[in-house]
């Protein structure tokens, strides 16, 4: 699964570098030079993270990496200025002590592939995820319609007709029957497809003529109508006619995305896909001081051919916001069956997904994106995704003199087994969702059939052959809980303990290496790890304190189960869910 960000969103306007400078309050006249930004206003004018002195956390039951192995701690003494200045010190006179109360403290989790904005959005459009069937669904709309009279447009996300039951997608007919008089979209749980009503489509101008786009689909009916369903490329003729959101939409997204993340202990983040004006906002943001959350922002191509050149930058703001990875797109997601396949799809004998880009414009965007000084983040999900990717990076790698910059494979989902040490050979991450396994194990043995589940999934073979795995969600395809994605990582079970023994168990992690993939090997994908990632002396106090210890769970109880008590980024406190 993938959420399409830069689909995400109307298209837009792009932005010229002026009106981007003008959108943070930067003058051209300051910004004469690439990458200002991370040195005008926005670091400068920043707050200080950290107390009024120095903080000694005490009784605590801690654990953390450091000198690549893990470690126990009892205390953690925090300097003035938010970083850690020791574990377990000597001597801590002049601190102010707290007490963890013998609770577990962890290093802040570290989100490698989520979507900010649409998490945020979920807050504020209608929320789909979770419904078990058509007619919930269908009710929620109701409601929501109802609820929501002057809205010009109904949109919504989260529909997953596998867990439906149903056979099929939802269709304009189904939308019709709860809402005629306007046009309604709702997305797909993996935001590879949506679905419009008759009034959608007539928005958009969409008829039995209309061709589907290059690396998309319009779906037809038996009779050569749209049925209303619009696959990866094609929700783009759609999605052009939504309102647009502007800046104080984007704020509140934002506020709301953050605040959640923090309540369920993500001290940071990698959002997989930001826009001009979404990136203009962060900036706003850090310079004033608002931020709780770390963000390691992916432009979206199109903002790094608009503003790339004036917005790379390694840190702004004590660390709070970092510029320096484009994304880019291969094909679409397992559940629509948009990912791109080297053989059929098993349970669709006639279709090979749908791949977004020929092998020689990925191998021209990505030179681009290196030779800019950029890290190149990739989407691929099908094996024959994979393989384009693995090759376009074998030929820039070998002839670009750009820096080297850990460039990642986001999902790397299903890779052909005779691909995999192509990984270690590259020097790519692999960035992987644990929790798309235990989401997805409903249907991906029926898409690709069992031959080819040997390279699906498959954290076990990555991380045997050397290759650093930075874990995260895809937040909000699947469950933002980083808890959640930890348990999948160990299980290879569900929430309900489902399958027994786990789903092809021989490719689960061990507690110690879910806690570092989503840590500090989170961290390190993100250029991060001398700052991020681990309770270290030197690094920002950045961590969580949770009622029940990952390492020695009591009967009964399961990882996912983890409640976060107390959230601290840069050695302040900015979230408190529960009594210590």
């Amino acid at each position: 699964m993938c959420d399409v960000c830069h689909r995400s969103t109307p298209r837009r306007t792009p932005l010229t570098r002026a009106q981007f400078l003008r959108l943070v309050g930067v003058g051209l006249a300051t910004a004469a030079t690439p990458g200002v930004l991370a040195a005008c206003g926005a670091e400068q004018s920043a707050p200080r993270p950290g107390g009024e002195g120095p903080v000694l956390l005490d009784n605590v039951r801690g654990y953390t990496f450091a000198g690549g192995k893990l470690r126990e701690f009892g205390s953690l003494l925090i300097s003035g200025d938010g970083h850690v200045e020791a574990l377990d010190p000597g001597n801590s006179e002049g601190a102010r002590r707290i007490d963890g109360r013998g609770r577990v403290c962890l290093p802040g989790l570290h989100d490698a592939h989520g979507h900010i904005w649409g998490l945020g959005a979920n807050e504020t459009q209608l929320n789909l995820a979770g419904t078990r069937s058509l007619d919930e669904a269908m009710r929620a709309l109701r409601r929501y319609a109802e609820q929501h009279p002057d809205l010009p447009w109904i949109v919504g996300r989260g529909w997953n007709e596998v867990v439906w039951g149903l056979g099929r997608r939802p269709n304009a007919a189904d939308l019709d029957e709860v809402v005629a008089d306007r046009p309604v979209w709702l997305t797909r749980v993996d935001g590879h497809a949506g679905v419009t009503n008759t009034a959608g489509l007539r928005a958009s101008g969409v008829d039995a003529d209309t061709r589907s786009p290059e690396g998309g689909e319009i779906v037809h009916g038996p009779e050569g109508r749209p049925t209303g369903v619009f696959v990866d490329a094609a929700q783009e003729l759609v999605q052009a006619h939504l309102p647009r959101p502007g800046r104080r939409e984007h704020e509140q997204r934002l506020q709301a995305a953050q605040r959640r993340l923090n309540e369920v202990g993500l001290t940071s983040a990698s959002d997989a896909g930001t826009a001009a004006d979404e990136l203009a906002v962060l900036h706003q943001r850090a310079a004033a001081g608002s931020l709780s959350l770390r963000l390691n922002v992916f432009l979206d191509w199109d903002a790094f051919t608009e503003v790339g050149a004036d917005v790379r930058a390694d840190s702004v703001a004590d660390d709070m916001l970092r510029v320096r990875t484009v994304k880019l797109y291969v094909d679409g997601a397992l559940g629509s069956r948009g990912a791109a396949l080297l053989t059929p799809y098993s349970d669709d004998p006639g279709n090979r997904g749908l791949l977004q880009m020929s092998q020689e414009e990925l191998t021209s965007r990505l030179t681009r994106i290196v030779e800019a000084g950029y890290q190149a983040a990739v989407h691929a999900i099908g094996d024959h995704g994979n393989r384009m990717v693995l090759d376009a990076f074998a030929e820039v790698l070998s002839t670009s003199s750009g820096p080297e910059l850990r460039h990642r494979i986001e999902h790397a989902q299903v890779v052909d087994v005779g691909d995999i040490p192509r990984f270690a050979e590259l020097g790519l991450m692999a960035s992987m969702q644990p929790v798309h396994a235990t989401d997805d194990m409903n249907m991906a043995e029926q898409r690709v059939g069992p031959d080819r589940m040997a390279g699906a999934y498959a954290w076990r073979s990555m991380l045997d052959q050397g290759t650093m795995l930075a874990a995260g969600s895809d937040f909000p395809v699947s469950s933002e809980n980083p808890f959640e994605g930890w348990h999948a990582a160990v299980t290879r079970t569900d929430k309900e303990g489902k399958p027994v023994g786990g789903w092809y168990p021989d490719q689960a992690m061990t507690v110690a290496e879910g806690l570092r993939a989503f840590t500090l090997d989170a961290a390190h994908a993100a250029h991060q790890e001398r700052v991020l990632g681990s309770l270290e002396p030197g690094k920002w106090a950045d961590f969580v304190l949770v009622d029940q210890n990952p390492f020695e769970l009591e009967q009964g109880r399961a990882l996912w189960q983890t409640t976060v008590l107390q959230t601290w980024v840069g050695g302040r406190r900015v979230g408190d869910y529960g009594q210590l």
